[in-house]
């Protein structure tokens, strides 16, 4: 038995995992349960404030010190500050009132609080007038799919549905870029950049290149070198300390240049992947974009990325006489490679936002074993869950439209569906008489 219990697949093992699992999905009913009840408790401390404030002798003030008063009565059975407790029944208040349908499909079982989250979060860039039309369209997408993945999806969806072009508030809010310090403890501080998402994302993907070329240097060279074998720095640190380099001295410190020319961190730069649609590329609107993996970018900015670097390359796809879609090498054609990326967006194992040019593309079934070198078996997967397809009993099998149909040692499936494509057609409004749109 322990022998069967110490080997993956055996029937004790899987006993074991099926017993935990079960566990999981009957303490996370028990955890939903009490939070729903918990913010419904915070919701009616509220409004039990505003009926104190509704009495005719009533005034500002008293309905503020009737706040006060019941955040500090719960707090101390919460044990919490009151602050903390008035904020959160804040926002219970504006859960509860402002979204009731996805607070009531949490309660059904249908999403999680994190979908819940994602909805607030994304439903208040609308007019209060909106939020319920959103809910409805937002739910709907969540089931099925994890808080991480739709939530760049409900952002997007928002910012369509609102009044104001997406361009023209992001303008405004660009206005208020900034840089902040925030001191911390132990002679450490926080420095706080707030720019456009896509400056953020290429400055965050520089750093972490130049991360791993100094990492990867270093463990080639380790045996060689006293100096680099005593360099034990993590990731992170190495991030740090080369944005640090690059904002005091304009070049990394490990770096080898000598003169005008960039060495070979100098010469890494940013990349981002943006899926602009067909309309907004050509000017004909102004919906966000996505980057992907990340939240919306405003379309000057995406048609700016896709029109004056050289970093870019344009994607057109012609159905008739364009893409490859099959090839008899091992190796992805480029054309074909860029036709995945625009399809899987992202790592296709569920609830996976790694963006696709961060990705492996994978044989879903194993070329080595007679899988073709073709879209209909090829999908993005980021490393750690390419290595856990291979080295796992996790199984994975393409059906048609590239949905990846994921099987987990259990037995259980997970359905993760392609992606929604980044450019749809429509036909346009017609009138009596009117000849057919083709």
């Amino acid at each position: 038995m322990a022998e069967a219990m110490e080997t993956p697949g055996g029937e004790a093992y899987l006993a074991a995992i099926a017993g935990i699992v079960a566990d999981a999905e009957d303490i996370g009913r028990q955890i939903a349960a009490g939070q729903i009840a918990e913010l419904r408790m915070l919701a009616a401390a509220g409004q039990l404030a505003d009926q104190q404030g509704a009495r005719k002798d009533a005034n500002v003030l008293l309905h503020d010190m009737a706040l006060r008063s019941i955040s500090a009565e719960v707090a101390g059975a919460m044990r919490m500050t009151d602050r903390t407790v008035q904020r959160r029944i804040g926002e219970a208040r504006l859960t509860i009132e402002g979204f009731p349908a996805a607070v009531a499909a949490w309660e059904a079982g249908r999403i999680v609080q994190g979908h819940v989250k994602a909805i607030v979060n994304a439903g208040l860039t609308l007019p209060g007038e909106l939020w319920a039309a959103f809910e409805a369209i937002a739910i709907e997408r969540c089931e099925g799919d994890t808080p991480n993945r739709v939530r760049g999806e409900l952002e997007i969806l928002a910012h369509r549905m609102h009044p104001r072009s997406f361009a023209e508030r992001h303008e405004e809010a660009a206005a208020g870029r900034c840089v902040r310090l925030v001191p911390g403890r132990d002679g450490m501080s926080d420095l706080i950049a707030t720019l456009p998402t896509v400056i953020v994302e290429g400055i965050h993907d520089r750093l972490t290149q130049q991360a791993r070329a100094i990492i990867d240097t270093r463990d080639e060279r380790s045996a060689d070198s006293d100096v680099v074998a005593t360099d034990a720095r993590s990731t992170d640190q190495v991030r740090a300390d080369v944005f640090a380099d690059l904002l005091l001295a304009g070049t990394p410190a490990l770096d080898d240049t000598r003169d005008t020319t960039a060495g070979p961190l100098g010469a890494i730069r940013a990349r981002v992947q943006v899926l602009v649609p067909a309309a907004t590329l050509t000017d004909a609107d102004d919906r966000p974009c996505d980057l992907a993996g990340r939240s919306p970018i405003d379309p000057a900015t995406a048609r700016l990325l896709a029109g004056s670097t050289h970093i870019w390359e344009r994607l057109f796809h012609d159905p008739t006489t364009g893409v490859t879609i099959s090839t008899d090498s091992y190796r992805v054609p480029s054309g074909m490679r860029r036709f995945l990326q625009a399809r899987d967006q992202h790592c296709r194992f569920p609830g996976c936002r790694v963006a696709a040019i961060r990705c492996e593309v994978d044989h879903t079934h194993d070329h080595a074993l007679g899988g073709r070198t073709e879209l209909s078996n090829l999908a993005h997967l980021c490393q750690r869950h390419h290595s856990m397809k291979q080295f796992t009993a996790w199984r994975v099998r393409q059906l048609s439209g590239g949905v990846l149909e994921w099987t987990s040692p259990l037995g259980r499936t997970y359905r993760e569906d392609a992606p929604t494509p980044a450019v749809a057609f429509t036909p346009a409004a017609t009138h009596p008489g009117d000849p057919a749109p083709f």
